[in-house]
């Protein structure tokens, strides 16, 4: 909250013109009754000096001009009443002369000095509390990329700089702080102002109303009674600008962020087309050919010949299949479609139930199994975990070596059932690990084979919409590896 400056007492600060004039003359009295006082006790008429201390103290509390008063009042004073008894200019001793030439040049320039230091001083503290008023506004400008608060707190900066009320109209959207919003004239010429400027900072006068318009090309207004001095009104016009500032900034920060995410979902655009062409296209052909190939030539292939094509048909198939539900799920859970179940069921019956499904796929890998005591039941949907784990045990078999060994195990920790998948894999950079859960994240290893990278952000959205949790690690038991740990709410007993 700001004020008008006045280095003088709270009731002479709110004094006009003649009233500080008056001061000076009372002033005067009060110096007058100080040399006749002076005068009784030490028997001399040389009591100039009350005279200079009253202009000094005229001069410092209002001022050089009451303080010029106070110099010419008190020579006439100290000359024609005190310096001698009687008016005759014939009397004077050349001491007297002296004294009388001597005491208007020296309560003068005392006068113009103090004064001049009062207003110093008065200047030096507008500056001060110029550059506080500033720094708070700009201090909460800076704070926020959030245009309507921005808006807001200049609105309330201003009014409180003004001592009054105060607008800000940024293409219509307004806010009024300090009392109710301006006329629809005042309105209306700061739309006129705004178009005619074109983000020129100008100011005009509109029904009582400073009106403002700003670089951001948004107009700011204020009025209060009395009228703010020069020293607030450049202050006002400062603040202003430095809202406008802070608005444009985040008007940028907005089109920043926009355009970001317009090139985000372009690359994500362009990556999911490559990998489904590439992800479909490999398994369509490998069923088509298979099928082609046992429709024309099926009598001359043998048993063994037969049964290779048609488990090729079925794992392509059973590929396709999973492809295609990832990306289902994928848009179940970014539409809020997913709605997961929360029962008690068999973890150990769909640990094995899924790990089967991987038995045709696994090669030379080896599957173990172990899954701890009290953590063969948890709470969940039984489907959807089997989709995640699902997942979790497909990127272990892709990227596992063969000869490698996959070990799927379970325990209780801290009122949750953990499903670990440890790989043998060759791992991604630790500096990478928090990615892994992102859609179309691949890590460098993962390029070199088909695939989407939406996997693992589908088991992050399915344990997370059962009231799970997901988490990944490099192993520090081998030299390279994954631990995937799947997390479910446990039985409560």
């Amino acid at each position: 909250m700001t004020r008008r400056v006045d280095i003088s007492p709270s009731w002479i600060g709110s004094l006009g013109g003649p009233g500080r004039y008056a001061v000076a003359v009372v002033l005067v009295g009060v110096s007058t009754l100080g040399a006749v006082a002076l005068e009784k006790m030490t028997g001399s008429n040389r009591v100039a000096g009350a005279y200079l201390v009253g202009v000094l103290v005229t001069s410092y509390l209002v001022g050089s001009g009451p303080g010029y008063l106070a110099a010419a009042a008190s020579f006439l004073i100290y000359n024609f009443y005190l310096a001698r008894s009687h008016v005759s200019l014939g009397a004077y001793t050349p001491e007297d002369f002296l004294v009388l030439l001597t005491f208007p040049t020296v309560a003068l320039l005392m006068g113009n000095l103090t004064g001049r230091v009062r207003e110093e001083a008065k200047r030096a503290q507008v500056r001060a509390l110029t550059t506080a008023v500033l720094f708070e506004g700009t201090r909460e400008f800076s704070a926020s990329d959030d245009a309507g608060l921005i808006r807001t707190r200049l609105a309330d900066h201003l009014a409180a700089a003004a001592r009054g009320q105060a607008f800000v109209l940024d293409h219509e959207v307004l806010c009024a702080a300090g009392g109710p919003a301006p006329e629809p004239m005042v309105l209306s010429a700061a739309r006129a102002l705004a178009a005619e400027v074109l983000g020129e900072p100008k100011t005009i006068e509109a029904a009582g109303w400073r009106v403002r318009a700003l670089a951001s090309g948004a107009v700011a207004g204020w009025r209060a009674e009395p009228a703010p001095d020069a020293d607030e009104e450049s202050l006002l016009q400062i603040l202003a600008d430095a809202g406008a500032a802070a608005m444009a900034r985040a008007g940028l920060t907005v089109a920043k962020a926009d355009a970001e995410a317009r090139a985000r979902t372009e690359d994500l655009r362009n990556a999911l087309l490559s990998s489904i062409s590439h992800d479909l296209r490999t398994p369509l052909a490998a069923v088509l050919a298979s099928a082609s190939s046992l429709q024309e030539f099926g009598d001359q292939f043998d048993a063994k010949t037969r049964h290779d094509l048609t488990a090729t048909i079925q794992e392509e198939s059973e590929r396709l299949n999973a492809f295609v539900t990832n990306l289902l799920n994928m848009t179940r859970l970014e539409g809020g479609a997913l709605e997961p179940a929360s029962t008690v069921f068999d973890l150990a019956e769909v640990v094995d139930r899924t790990r089967k499904r991987f038995e045709r796929l696994r090669g030379q890998r080896k599957f173990s199994c172990r899954l701890g005591e009290g953590a063969d039941v948890a709470m969940g949907d039984p489907v959807l975990f089997e989709v995640a784990l699902a997942n979790v045990l497909e990127n272990a078999v892709r990227y596992s070596p063969d000869g490698g060994i996959i070990a799927l195990t379970s325990f209780p920790r801290d009122g949750q059932v953990v499903v670990q998948v440890t790989d043998e894999g060759p791992g991604v950079p630790e500096g990478e690990l928090g990615k892994l859960f992102d859609k179309f994240y691949r890590g460098a290893a993962a390029k070199r084979l088909p695939g989407t990278g939406l996997g693992l952000s589908i088991v992050r959205g399915v344990m997370q919409g059962m009231g799970g949790q997901v988490s990944a690690a490099l192993r520090t038991d081998a030299p390279s590896g994954m631990v995937m740990s799947l997390m479910l709410p446990a039985v409560r007993v």
